[in-house]
């Protein structure tokens, strides 16, 4: 049957070489072959006989991640590959005090693996609520609990139903939705954009102020009935009424013995006067 790689691991790291180590679970390999890219980025070959399971690659630089890759040669195929990372160390020749002789060695410390750069969080929205609501519009403000947005976007549906879209940059955190009608209840929904995400929603569910009352104006007054009262020969005293309102003043006219026009003007508190 086809043999199997197992896991190919480093050992042994020293700041110009790395001794790589492979397992073959299963059958057996003609030949082995290391690739990798040396510190001018150059692809490099290391053939292996196909009875090792270790091989020690040299000619290496100090403290640079290099990546190999372990490919099986069986028959006319090549299986594979396995591959492992590792960091070349650091290192460079001291001289140790010992029994009153110095002796030079070589130390050397295995470089840190770089730490990979932590992706920046997804922003989070926070809350959402209203304020300044009127009878035509609302304003919702909102908060970001972590990170920036790019921009933001409110969707709700009008009083006929039909939706709605506005759109806010990423630097505000409020916004004032007009043409609204009164007394109606909306749904209001926000998105976050950051990149090619959109992040939410967050809803409200709100109602605009009823529509403001128009001022009543003022009834037009109404007269009410008119007598006669004490009589005389000369004069006749007049009453009559207001059911309703106030008026500035009055006038009574009438026509004299003689068929001419005559006025009596009272004012608009009295409600009596006499004709002499």
């Amino acid at each position: 049957s086809q043999p199997i790689l197992g896991e190919l691991r480093a050992s042994q790291v020293t700041p110009e070489s790395v001794q790589l180590e492979w397992s073959v679970p299963e059958g057996s390999f003609d030949s082995f072959t290391v690739q990798y890219r040396d510190a001018q980025g150059q692809p490099q070959v290391v053939p292996v006989d196909g009875g090792s399971r270790t091989v020690t690659v040299p000619g290496l630089s100090p403290s640079r991640r290099y990546k190999f890759n372990l490919y099986g040669v069986w028959g006319r195929k090549r299986l594979g590959p396995v591959s492992t990372d590792a960091v070349t160390g650091e290192g460079g020749w001291v001289e140790l005090l010992r029994d009153g002789c110095l002796y030079p060695i070589y130390l050397f410390v295995s470089a840190p693996e770089p730490q990979e750069e932590k992706a920046p969080s997804e922003p989070r929205l926070g809350n959402l609520t209203a304020s300044h609501i009127t009878s035509e519009s609302i304003q919702l403000d909102w908060s970001v609990i972590e990170g920036t947005f790019d921009s933001f976007t409110v969707q709700y549906r009008d009083a006929q139903g039909q939706p709605e879209s506005l759109l806010v940059d990423g630097e505000s955190h409020n916004v004032t939705v007009p043409g609204l009608s009164p007394s109606h209840r909306y749904n209001f929904y926000l998105y976050g954009v950051s990149g090619q995400k959109r992040l939410g929603p967050i809803s409200l569910d709100t109602i605009t102020a009823p529509a403001p009352q128009k001022e009543k104006s003022p009834s037009q007054p109404h007269l009410g009935q008119l007598t006669a009262s004490q009589v005389t020969p000369e004069s006749v005293q007049l009453e009559w009424s207001v059911p309703e309102g106030s008026f500035d003043s009055f006038t009574v006219q009438y026509r004299d013995a003689q068929g001419q026009p005559q006025v009596v003007p009272v004012d608009g508190g009295s409600r009596t006067v006499t004709v002499p």
